[in-house]
């Protein structure tokens, strides 16, 4: 009984959000996500018409393909707003907007970078490869510690695409409101905002001209796959010498090298011991290259097994290297439970640093392959702490750690894919983590909000080293009025308790969802946490009725060859007087010719919509005699949903109901000798607080998994 109550419910749940939306929520979508954040003030219009053409190549050459982008985002930000954000699955509506995008405004130099980055960290799929492009400072460099917590929180990508010429903006004067020119550069401390932001995510900050920028924003995007994978990666803040070694496995191919940094020398060691330096750029081991910027990309022969690179420079690079594989892993840091019940609980923030910890890994794209080692490496330089492993099942390794290091560090996983195997595969996480003796916690249990009202967010803030005053911070990607005490007084090893209310405004839109980021800084800046929760507004709802079906007429001639006759429906639905009004209308059954304004289905259907209470819905459907059934499924403003099912059986009939149609039968048998029509109407209502609470649970598994 639990297990049909739970697929009815699935069901619904389907049924009110569509098949595409409700399959990324469980998690099944092919490809990563497309996200662009796009500067377009006044002198951005070079760099946004590259973004233009670098869409449409993306878009032609990856539809239809292993590699298409499961949902496409957009985040447009200028001075003083930023957004709205645009997330699709339709390839031409992200074009179009896109193509609407342009440049004007902007007023002084630095933009609204960080909460447009902000937005778009919130509102894409955790585990993105995130775009920004900018040729200017950021004025909201005051959300640089939440942007770091939601990189980590999510484990996306971000590259940067900086544009450092000398631009002319048009800024107004307030004493005799003329426009003058006046020219600002970016210079290289201020992209260290975006160089430090990249570095944490395991992204490039790459610098060019705006004529370069179609160029660089090509290669990288083309690189981008849905299989792609990181064997190594590397950043650091001063030039040295330093050699790194990668295993390049059976299940790796477009093996390729990405270099950020100017005046970086290298020599690539293949498995066969033949070397090639980047003073010789045709050699046997690297088929193509490209240099544009700061940034340089090399194609390498992949061979399987031991590589080496020794790199050479006295400025700062970053060194990465990726290949396409199915072979891949995710991970999450694991604390002891304190449920009655034990076992462990996810990690949502910053491990622990300092103490022993657990990290589970989980393989993902083979059965067979086992985790033999898995290390946590410093990001920036050569410490590494070694785990112990434990297999769990279901590709599923359990590992402990002695020490989680205070230095930011990245986890570099081991194993042999099969027992044929001729070398063991690596893998490395983008994302750079750190661990704190700073520990915030907070419940979103009550994770709705309703429109006026304040909501209460209590937290508790724990320290394991010295005490002070701790700085605290509260901010969410709407801009949502919220209040936080501004610091917290905590002893050497205590806690305190703090409360943070937050108020969405009246006319806020029910299913809008609010990312609340609340951090706690140490005194002196030495240390941070941060806890990050999720929202959903709502309004007060008091319609749980489904919508109605009542049937206009039924005409058919259809003859014993069903496939040279049509028959045809009209139908018309209500939500009632008392109703939120029909939010869409679209096919649950049916196989004839469709054309509909609303949603995809089978069979021609049109519809007259008006959201409004009380109002009628026409419905016309036509379909071939061969397809004898239909279902209109039927959903109003808070996702009621109602089901309305017809069918024709006999020939040639005309059929206009002088009753109400809507009782409910199993059928319409339509016969020659009695003309009539019925129709089964099965409603299913969905309340809203059931369907929120569900998505929510569904999607926090996920974004867990």
């Amino acid at each position: 009984m639990a297990i049909a109550a739970t697929s009815e419910l699935l069901e619904d749940v389907r049924q009110a959000a569509g098949d595409t939306q409700f399959l990324q929520m469980m998690g099944i979508s092919k490809g990563k996500a497309l996200c662009f954040v796009i500067d377009t003030t006044g002198s951005m219009g070079d760099d946004i018409d590259a973004v233009k053409t670098v869409t449409s190549i993306i878009i032609n050459s990856k539809v239809g393909t292993e590699d298409e982008p499961s949902v496409y985002v957009l985040v447009p930000f200028n001075d003083p707003e930023f957004g709205p954000l645009i997330r699709t699955t339709d390839p031409n509506a992200f074009k179009r907007a896109i193509n609407s995008l342009t440049a004007s405004g902007g007023g002084d130099f630095p933009e609204m970078s960080l909460s447009g980055l902000q937005l778009a960290l919130t509102g894409a799929p955790p585990g993105s490869e995130i775009f920004l492009f900018t040729d200017a400072t950021a004025k909201d460099e005051y959300l640089k510690s939440t942007v770091i917590a939601l990189i980590e929180q999510t484990k996306s990508v971000v590259n940067f695409m900086i544009t450092n010429l000398l631009v002319s903006r048009r800024r107004r004067q307030s004493d005799n409101d003329q426009q003058q020119q006046q020219q600002f550069r970016m210079t290289k401390s201020d992209a260290q905002l975006y160089i430090e932001l990249a570095k944490a995510s395991g992204g490039q900050a790459i610098v060019v001209t705006k004529s370069e920028l179609l160029s660089a924003t090509s290669i990288i995007t083309e690189s981008s796959s849905s299989s792609r994978v990181t064997l190594l990666q590397a950043v650091r803040s001063t030039g040295m010498t330093e050699n790194f070694i990668f295993i390049v496995d059976e299940s790796v191919r477009n093996l390729t090298v990405f270099i950020t940094g100017t005046l970086v020398n290298f020599t690539l060691i293949s498995p066969s011991g033949v070397p090639q330096g980047s003073a010789n750029m045709t050699g046997p081991l690297i088929i193509t290259s490209q240099s544009v910027g700061n940034f340089q990309t090399l194609r390498l022969n992949t061979q399987v097994g031991l590589w080496q690179i020794n790199m050479m420079s006295t400025n700062p690079y970053n060194l990465k290297v990726v290949g396409q594989s199915p072979v891949d892993f995710l991970f999450n840091f694991l604390e002891v439970s304190k449920a009655p019940l034990g076992g462990f609980d996810v990690v949502d923030n910053r491990p622990r640093a300092g103490v022993n910890g657990s990290l589970m890994v989980t393989v993902t794209g083979s059965e067979s392959a086992i985790v033999t080692e898995v290390t946590l490496v410093e990001s920036s330089g050569s410490g590494k702490v070694n785990g112990s492993v434990e297999a769990q099942g279901g590709r599923e390794f359990l590992v402990h750690f002695d020490r989680i290091p205070s230095a930011e560090f990245v986890v570099l996983v081991k194993g042999e894919i099969s027992n044929t195997s001729s070398v063991p595969f690596q893998r490395q996480s983008s994302t750079s983590i750190r661990a704190s003796t700073v520990t915030i916690t907070a419940t979103d249990a009550d994770s709705v909000l309703v429109p006026g009202t304040p909501l209460s967010v209590p937290f508790t803030l724990t320290t394991d080293g010295a005490g002070g005053t701790f700085s605290i911070q509260a901010t969410n990607d709407q801009g949502f009025t919220s209040t936080v005490p501004s610091s917290l007084p905590l002893e050497t090893g205590g806690s305190a308790n703090g409360t943070v209310n937050i108020t969405a405004p009246t006319n806020t839109t029910s299913g809008t969802v609010v990312t609340l980021t609340i951090q706690a800084v140490a005194p002196g800046a030495t240390d941070t946490n941060y806890v990050v929760l999720r929202f959903t507004v709502l309004k007060t709802v008091t319609d749980f009725t489904a919508p109605v079906c009542q049937l206009l007429s039924l005409q058919s001639n259809c003859s014993d060859n069903c496939s040279l006759s049509m028959w045809e429906l009209s139908v018309q639905v209500t939500d009632g007087a008392d109703g939120t009004g029909i939010d869409r209308i679209s096919l649950g059954q049916g196989n004839g010719i469709m054309n509909t304004s609303l949603a995809a289905g089978n069979g021609t259907m049109n519809t007259s919509l008006d959201a409004g209470n009380g109002t009628i819905t026409l419905v016309t459907y036509n379909a071939s005699c061969c397809s004898t059934d239909v279902e209109l499924v039927v959903v109003d403003q808070v996702g009621n949903v109602g089901s309305c099912f017809y069918t024709v059986r006999k020939n040639n009939i005309n059929t206009t109901p002088t009753a109400d149609a809507t009782t409910p039968t199993v059928s319409v048998n339509v016969t020659t000798t009695k003309p009539q029509g019925a129709v089964s109407m099965a409603s299913k209502p969905v309340q809203f607080f059931l369907l929120c609470f569900s998505m929510s649970l569904l999607a926090s598994i996920f974004q867990i998994t």
